[in-house]
């Protein structure tokens, strides 16, 4: 019969520990603080035998003073150790002396006149620290190759193994996403539907490129995605790898440049190989600019590190043997500053624009991130969608999980319309703050704000006001919401008129109610100066005529880019600041004459802003009496401007 498992005695614990985890000792061999505690300790040893020297003796004895002694008779017994002389007297007082190397304590002692076999002395070949010393040198140059391979480890360690240390700082950081371990695809991508149809071609070319050599076709070597910050151009260079379902290697354009000297091109010619060996592959390059920018540019010549990074993917892509099957993507915001020889084509060939998404693309966009958040059931995603006019793809993101991090805050199981405005505007505005107005103030703010939203309303080119709010969020003390009603791409000369009329709103009402101005107008007089100059200079709205008046952009002999200055008369700059101030003057005579004629309505809103700190549109167009579409049709104010 099997033996009973023997039962294993418990282990008593005291009370205080009961119920508590208990942490068993372990041995873990870390060659790092080894090293270290090493240098620590060999740093400190010197003082440690200087300490312990000082402790030994009592004085310190010339040769000549230890041989008297001895030949006084005063010694009691003498210990030769190596070169050192250890005098020990009756009274246990002891005291050291040195002779010179290679002699004999013997010879010592002839040389003085002394009889050796009168003095009780033993001699040995050296003391512990002088065999220890030996010990010690060993130790040193182990500890130093240790110290050096730690380095080394470490370096290797970082570069993320690819090929590290050292002696692999020319390899390239580049992130590899293996085949099929990219699950971001197309339909998780959306606002974007034109740039995904030019990328289809891409994939289809790495998946079947039988089909276009067959018919003497070639696929693009390289494909930029050119658009503002978030509107999804790092996310569809992922899509296309998801699709193409082959090896996609990241690197950002700074990741090249390092401190020594060609590193850079050495990273960039380790990545297209890297790349070739496991063609069909994409290479993905964020943020181009950083070394792509036109060669010369703020230098005095073409040899440093980032020309000569740029050179070497110019080659790669399109020199004495091109690269097959690989397709290099790279993203960029600021196309105008890439170098010309990098753009052309050959090497990127196709520029893939990606605008902000309209607003059916809107509601793509909110429908992918939705998903997974608990929605009230009269979400209106419509009226979401026209609220987000000019909003990117991350912005969305951002407003949803704004509004996820609100109702878990509140403890809260749906989202609400209320919670999506909120987010909307802390996306665009900021969060809101509570600060302490003095009564003054928060009068001075409720009129600046009323003052934008009744000369906005009735205009009848403006959109309609969304909110007027005194509530502080950033910088502003208070905002007047007027998001377009609907996607546009150009603005008339009457819609920029009546802009700068909308602007010049609150610094009016300031005027007419307090007959004093503040500083809080800042912003919009900024903003009424560059469209007015613009309409002179660069739209030709004037009476000037069609003629750009601004500094022109042109390219040298070498393909650099570069300001050119304007061929611009004194007389001509005087001209154009008289019809800025045309312009300004006439948008503020027809903005003081709307407060005048709305004076009663102005303070309505003002006292409504005061009690409620925030109207929405509905309880603004309640307080005025009239919606802004019947403002439209009878379109009562206009600027006179000639």
């Amino acid at each position: 019969m099997p033996k009973k498992s023997e039962k294993k005695p418990e282990v008593k614990l005291p009370p205080e520990l009961k119920g508590k985890p208990v942490k068993m000792w372990s041995f873990r061999f870390d060659m790092k603080k080894m090293v270290v505690w090493s240098l620590i300790f060999f740093l400190f040893l010197p003082a440690v035998f200087s300490y312990m020297n000082s402790g030994v003796s009592d004085a310190t004895l010339t040769v000549t003073e230890a041989m008297a002694e001895i030949k006084e008779k005063k010694v009691e017994k003498v210990e030769v150790l190596g070169d050192s002389i250890v005098l020990n007297y009756s009274d246990k007082k002891i005291k050291l002396s040195t002779k010179e190397t290679g002699q004999s304590f013997t010879e010592l002692l002839t040389q003085y006149d002394i009889d050796p076999a009168s003095v009780n002395f033993e001699v040995s070949n050296g003391s512990f620290w002088d065999s220890l010393g030996g010990v010690l040198n060993v130790l040193s140059f182990v500890l130093m190759a240790l110290f050096f391979v730690m380095i080394l480890r470490q370096m290797r360690a970082g570069t993320g193994g690819m090929g590290g240390g050292m002696f692999g700082m020319g390899k390239s950081k580049a992130k590899l996403f293996a085949k099929g371990k990219q699950s971001v695809k197309f339909d998780g991508v959306a606002g974007v539907t034109e740039a995904k149809k030019e990328l289809e071609e891409v994939v289809d070319f790495l998946k079947n490129p039988a089909k276009y050599t067959k018919v003497g076709a070639r696929a693009p070597k390289g494909v930029l995605l050119v658009g503002p910050a978030g509107v999804g151009k790092t996310l569809l260079a992922k899509a296309v790898a998801g699709e193409a379902n082959v090896p996609f290697f990241s690197m950002a354009g700074s990741e090249f440049m390092e401190m020594l000297v060609g590193v850079g091109a050495s990273r960039v010619r380790d990545l297209f190989e890297t790349a070739k060996k496991a063609s069909p592959a994409i290479i993905f390059i964020d943020e181009i600019d950083a070394i792509g920018r036109t060669r010369g540019a703020g230098s005095m010549g073409g040899h440093d590190e980032r020309d000569q990074t740029l050179n070497q993917i110019l080659v790669e892509m399109d020199g004495f043997t091109p690269t097959e099957s690989v397709v290099v993507l790279a993203a960029t915001n600021r196309p105008d500053v890439l170098d010309p020889a990098l753009v052309r084509p050959g090497r990127f060939d196709r520029r893939v624009t990606l605008d902000l998404p309209d607003i059916e693309g809107r509601k793509a966009i909110l429908s992918i991130h939705a998903a997974g958040k608990p929605f009230a059931k009269d979400i209106d995603w419509e009226r979401i969608a026209r609220r987000t006019v000019g909003f990117t793809g991350a912005d969305l993101e951002n407003m949803l999980n704004e509004a996820a991090i609100l109702i878990a805050r509140e403890d809260r199981s749906e989202i609400t319309n209320l919670d999506l405005e909120e987010a909307a505007t802390k996306v665009k505005m900021g969060p809101e703050k509570k600060r302490m107005f003095n009564a003054i103030e928060r009068d001075m703010t409720a009129y600046h704000e009323a003052g934008h939203a009744l000369v906005t309303h009735f205009l009848s080119h403006t959109d309609p006001v969304h909110r007027i709010s005194i509530v502080s969020r950033g910088r502003a003390l208070g905002f007047t919401l007027i998001p377009p009603a609907q996607d546009k791409y150009q603005s008339t000369r009457t819609e920029l008129l009546e802009e700068i009329c909308t602007l010049l709103g609150g610094r009016a009402a300031e005027q007419l109610i307090y007959n004093d101005l503040t500083a809080g107008a800042s912003s919009d007089i900024d903003r009424v100066t560059r469209i007015a100059r613009a309409m002179v200079v660069d739209y030709g709205m004037s009476p000037l005529g069609p003629i750009d008046f601004g500094p022109q952009e042109g390219y040298s002999e070498w393909g650099r880019n570069y300001l050119e200055p304007t061929d611009v008369s004194d007389s001509k700059r005087a001209e154009i600041d008289a019809e800025v101030k045309k312009i300004v003057n006439a948008c503020e005579k027809v903005t003081m004459q709307i407060l005048k004629d709305q004076r009663k309505v102005m303070d309505q809103v003002v006292n409504e802003l005061k009690e409620k700190e925030s109207l929405e549109r509905d309880d603004f167009e309640r307080i005025v009496g009239v919606t802004k579409e019947e403002i439209r049709k009878t379109q009562k104010y206009s600027v006179v401007y000639k």
